[in-house]
């Protein structure tokens, strides 16, 4: 595949990242002589100097016979635009953009992505995107990442394995007889920071984080076989009331009313306007690395503390210091990836990276075959794919046993007519289940060909 990437920022970076190591052909277009002169030393990729929105820049850099282009600048107007000329001067067939500006995706301009006006086949959000995995980690305490597929039926949940975790040293094959009706499994083991897919021989070990795989209902006794019973949080402190903090907050007022929200915000004005648009959260002004301000937002009585600014150190920081005053649980938004060792040793809970959320939306539509979801795990040493087993595809019609899935790879479940089903070695899959794969980046393209659709489909 051949891909075009408009910006080489963290984001641009990381696809470029993972698309030339997979194989394809990827060309960077930047406006920056560092970053262009920093692609072409760190990889396989060939990165060019100007505008992305610019057709000698584009044609330079090969649109003219291109599959894809990925506009991710800091500028959703250049994005945009960088589209538009793809798809006007060039026949690009897939067009992926950035667009932060919430204005642009309200529903009252619905119709502006489309072929006749912007035409622009995938827009994504990074704020509603990171907005939506906050929200799905308020939801499962306890975890420390939480990932919805299967239309919300499916959960992948990561979880640690402390002192008090009951099933340590319990090998895995063991589990199913221990709870024969549990309708979860095991997917992939983090232990000494080396990520893999675990054989029925393995057992877990005190320190291990663990993947895995269950139907939504019964996430939360999953947890508690784990020795997590933390309960949903009541009372929450949000630091930081940019476009993710007042999109969570918009979204606990309306689907949770009973729980209670306090914002905290460093800019005066920022703060006035959310709290004109918000009903029930009350909005703080002032610095959340403020001890007076954060026992005043009564941080101790809280059950949990998001801190959701624009600035890595002071999320780590503002976690630790409410750590100290009482605030047991805590998430924070962590966007350099230098602090993902630190961050875990800081006695912070759970963090959520920007750029993987968002590496992993686009992944969706870059894989190959009926993919409906991706999310990349443990800094992209795994994917957790959702992939539609259409009529034509080579995994249609054999059982999972028959399939000989190499190590690194390993079903979680299967959605079939709405219900979800657990695998086992003599489930068939059958045409239009949507089926869900750890799978070791290694193996990414495995999983690929098992779901590709032959041309006798269309």
């Amino acid at each position: 595949m051949k891909a075009i990437i408009c910006g080489a920022g963290q984001v641009g970076y990381g696809i470029a990242e993972r698309l030339a190591a997979e194989g394809n052909d990827v060309a960077i277009v930047d406006n920056s002589p560092e970053l262009v002169q920093r692609v072409n030393d760190m990889l396989d990729a060939r990165a060019f100097l100007g505008h992305a929105s610019d057709p000698d820049t584009l044609k330079l850099a090969g649109a003219q016979d291109t599959d894809m282009i990925i506009a991710v600048t800091l500028s959703d107007e250049v994005n945009m635009v960088a589209c538009q000329v793809a798809h006007s001067l060039f026949e690009v067939p897939t067009k992926i953009a950035r667009i932060r500006a919430q204005s642009y995706l309200s529903r009252e301009w619905s119709n502006l992505f489309t072929r006749d006006h912007l035409p622009i086949d995938v827009t994504i959000s990074p704020e509603i995107e990171v907005g939506e995995m906050v929200l799905r980690r308020l939801n499962q305490p306890g975890a420390f990442e939480a990932m919805s597929f299967g239309d919300g039926q499916i959960s992948v949940v990561g979880v640690t394995c402390d002192e008090s975790c009951p099933i340590v040293d319990t090998p895995l094959k063991q589990l199913s007889d221990l709870f024969p009706d549990l309708p979860a499994l095991i997917v992939g083991i983090v232990r000494d920071g080396h990520l893999f897919v675990p054989s029925a021989e393995d057992h877990l070990r005190v320190g291990d984080d663990v993947y895995f795989c269950a139907q939504k209902s019964q996430v939360v006794r999953t947890l508690k076989i784990f020795g997590h019973e933390e309960q949903q949080a009541r009372r929450i402190v949000i630091a930081g009331g940019g476009n993710i903090g007042l999109y969570v907050a918009r979204a606990i007022e309306a689907e949770h009313p009973t729980i209670r929200v306090k914002i905290v915000e460093h800019d005066r004005d920022r703060a006035v306007t959310i709290a004109e648009e918000l009903s029930r959260t009350i909005v703080l002004h002032g610095d959340a690395l403020n001890e007076e301000l954060l026992r005043e937002a009564d941080v101790n009585q809280a059950d949990t503390i998001v801190a959701l600014t624009n600035d890595d150190q002071a999320n780590i920081l503002t976690c630790v210091l409410a750590r100290q005053l009482g605030c047991e649980r805590n998430l924070c938004l962590v966007n350099s990836p230098g602090y993902n060792n630190v961050v875990r040793s800081l006695g912070i809970s759970a963090q959520i990276n920007p750029r993987a959320v968002t590496v992993s939306r686009i992944l969706q539509h870059v894989r190959r075959g009926r993919i409906r979801a991706v999310q990349s795990v443990h800094n992209g040493d795994a994917e957790i794919i959702e992939a539609e087993a259409l009529d034509t595809a080579p995994v249609v019609g054999q059982s999972l046993r028959d399939l000989g899935l190499v190590q690194g790879v390993r079903i979680g479940a299967i959605l079939r007519d709405g219900e979800v089903l657990m695998p086992t070695g003599d489930i068939e899959i059958r045409a239009r289940d949507r089926v869900v794969v750890f799978a070791m980046a290694e193996h990414v393209r495995d999983v690929e060909q098992l779901f590709r659709v032959s041309l006798e489909f269309f």
